[in-house]
């Protein structure tokens, strides 16, 4: 019997706790509104008069003139910034982000001024929420020096120099981080640009008209595009989704009450227990089949096989709890990708990471065996740092160098230069080319072992604070021996579109390290025209296969028309690189050339290159060429 007036008590307690929960409501939401100028907005943005539906105010929506000046608040209740256009993207269902331009008044009547108060300090965003991070798209590094300093700038760059009252500046994108060792007693500082820095002026390319993204953390996106709730914090500064489910409750609720008039209140309140008994069974029961599952996937066995054969490599091994301390349990989302999602961190000692959290493995572990036994072997300024690794259970992640302007991909496409308003010109153009092929012919020649990496493409080329190059995803790499020229791989690797002939078809040829030139070659066409090596016009049937456009235009000396180019010097840079870049994708790998020969052609004259045969492949059939999933 007193296990009944238990069960009973727990009952009422049930009730009593959903009484609770109904009279907590909040109420909704507006899931968009209208702000003049800027257009329909959605979270994180909102009026200022429900702070509670996002982080980021805007005054003025409610104003009928529509080319009424809108102000952005940073942050709440704090100062205000002149909005100049907000642009809202969707890359998945769940993953969302913002880019807008604001006018910092203060900032901006420095530079007008020519007021050198405006380089003292590096420009910074204050902090929002908890729940999204504001960073600045395009961003400059100058050396501020005391001018009694007597600086010798490095010999081997072209420095910019500009002297204020008490100090001179100096700058140039293409540093690299030894060069900046010249400038150790002087102030870095870090300054919105809104053009490549090629003059002597500052104030032509320091902007007080500053670019941001905005980023949501995993679990507010989760919260809000997911589940239909609003991001909060309790009393103990824990997280948790308000308002979320609320059909669902609010059906529980109805079925509790449905009965009214021929039941007893102590059996509606048996229905509500039992419903929520099953759903923690239900749970409970998947938790310990998915723990079991993957105690016995042989992929994680196959790893940690790999990690005790090869116990002493020279980079950190990470619990998963410390990748969620670093992360700052996944807040600041960097990008995502077939592998997984990556997320921008923190290290003890200082420096920015870049945590890759591969999703559920669906090989056998090769993949993050590839990425940790290759990388972890290499040590170049063109191929990116892996920093250390996680293998926790089921739990598979990779810590990177953090490289602040992400892929190359994002500056190099037409539809991609616009949303960012950056377009990359003929000089950092070819840095670029130069920087990967110099770590290829490392990859290729100056390690102990012969890497082959077979997924060069843009997406996979990274960019430092200065548009440095470095080669990154190593998933698909095959270590080999450097006295090897063949290699031996089950299936085609790569992405479509700069797979190499021999790689999905051994009538070309056999595999080898002109693999990795092929794909090298298709990235350059497309980095110099900005655009994907098939060109689609109005009408649907026509398609120009892109490296043929490039060599028509090469044999018949005509322009390439490019708007990146601007005068002569440029026009035979881009030549250049157009006749490597179609000598690297000669169908038959004996025809290419190795990468150290690339990187002759690329630093000899224009007018000492011949131009390739055309490539026996150009002009594909329009139907596409199907790979597995498994392949690619």
């Amino acid at each position: 019997m007193s296990r009944v007036h238990g069960f009973v008590s727990l009952l009422l307690f049930s009730k009593f706790l959903a009484l609770l929960l109904a009279a907590g409501d909040q109420g909704t939401c507006p899931p968009s509104f209208h702000c003049g100028y800027l257009g329909n907005l959605t979270f994180p943005f909102t009026i200022t008069e429900r702070q509670d539906c996002g982080f980021l105010s805007i005054r003025n929506c409610d104003d009928p003139d529509p080319h009424k000046i809108q102000f952005l608040q940073l942050p709440p209740n704090g100062k205000l910034f002149q909005v100049i256009t907000i642009a809202q993207l969707q890359s998945s269902p769940t993953t969302h982000f913002s880019t807008l331009q604001f006018r910092d008044k203060h900032f901006y009547d420095l530079l007008q001024n020519k007021s050198c108060e405006a380089f003292r300090n590096s420009y910074t965003l204050p902090h929002i929420s908890d729940f999204a991070a504001l960073t600045l798209l395009y961003k400059a590094t100058l050396f501020l020096c005391n001018q009694t300093l007597n600086v010798n700038p490095p010999t081997n760059i072209n420095m910019s120099k500009y002297s204020c009252s008490d100090y001179d500046l100096y700058y140039n994108l293409f540093m690299t981080h030894d060069d900046k060792s010249s400038f150790k007693a002087c102030k870095e500082v870090k300054l919105p640009i809104k053009d490549v820095p090629d003059a002597t002026d500052p104030f032509s390319f320091i902007t007080g008209d500053v670019t941001i993204q905005v980023g949501l953390t995993d679990q507010c996106s989760d919260c809000y595009y997911r589940q239909g709730g609003q991001c909060q914090l309790d009393s103990r500064e824990i997280f948790y989704c308000s308002n979320s489910y609320e059909k669902t409750r609010k059906n529980m609720l109805k079925v509790a009450t449905a009965s009214a008039g021929s039941r007893s209140w102590v059996v509606k309140m048996v229905l509500v227990l039992a419903l929520a008994v099953t759903v923690a069974l239900l749970v409970a029961m998947v938790k310990i089949y998915y723990t079991r599952r993957q105690k016995q996937n042989p992929a994680n066995q196959r790893i940690e096989v790999f990690l005790k054969k090869h116990g002493a490599l020279q980079i950190k091994r990470y619990g998963y709890s410390e990748i969620k301390k670093l992360t700052n349990c996944f807040r600041n989302k960097l990008g995502q990708g077939g592998f997984g999602s990556v997320y921008k961190g923190k290290l003890q000692d200082g420096p920015y990471v870049a945590v890759k959290i591969l999703s559920e493995l669906k090989d056998d572990g090769e993949e993050f065996i590839n990425e940790v036994a290759s990388i972890s072997r290499t040590s170049h300024i063109n191929i990116v740092t892996l920093l250390g690794f996680c293998c926790d259970g089921s739990k598979r992640a990779l810590v990177y160098e953090f490289m602040s302007n992400g892929s190359l991909e994002k500056f190099i496409y037409q539809e991609n230069a616009l949303m960012t308003h950056h377009q990359l010109d003929c000089q950092m153009l070819y840095h670029i080319v130069i920087g990967v092929a110099r770590g290829l012919q490392y990859l290729h020649k100056g390690c102990n072992t012969r890497i082959l990496h077979f997924d060069i493409k843009p997406h996979n080329i990274l960019l430092d604070e200065n548009f440095n190059p470095k080669i990154s995803d190593f998933g698909l790499a095959k270590i080999c021996s450097r006295k090897e020229s063949i290699v031996s791989i089950f299936g085609a690797r790569g992405t479509a579109g700069y797979i190499a002939p021999e790689v999905f078809s051994r009538n070309f040829g056999v595999v080898s390290h002109k693999s990795d030139v092929y794909s090298y070659g298709m990235m350059i066409l497309e980095l110099i025209g900005g655009r994907k090596n098939t060109i689609t016009g109005l009408d649907p049937s026509s398609e120009i296969y892109f490296p043929d456009w490039i060599y028509n235009r090469l044999e018949s000396n005509q322009e390439f028309g490019l708007q990146n180019i601007r005068n002569i010097s440029d026009e035979k840079m881009i030549r250049k690189m157009a006749i490597v870049g179609l000598w690297c994708i000669q169908t038959h790998p004996s025809t290419r050339p190795a990468i150290s020969r690339v990187l002759e052609m690329l630093e000899s004259k224009v007018e000492l290159l011949q131009i390739p045969p055309k490539p026996l492949l150009s002009s594909p059939p329009t139907s596409p060429v199907y790979l597995s999933s498994e392949t690619l």
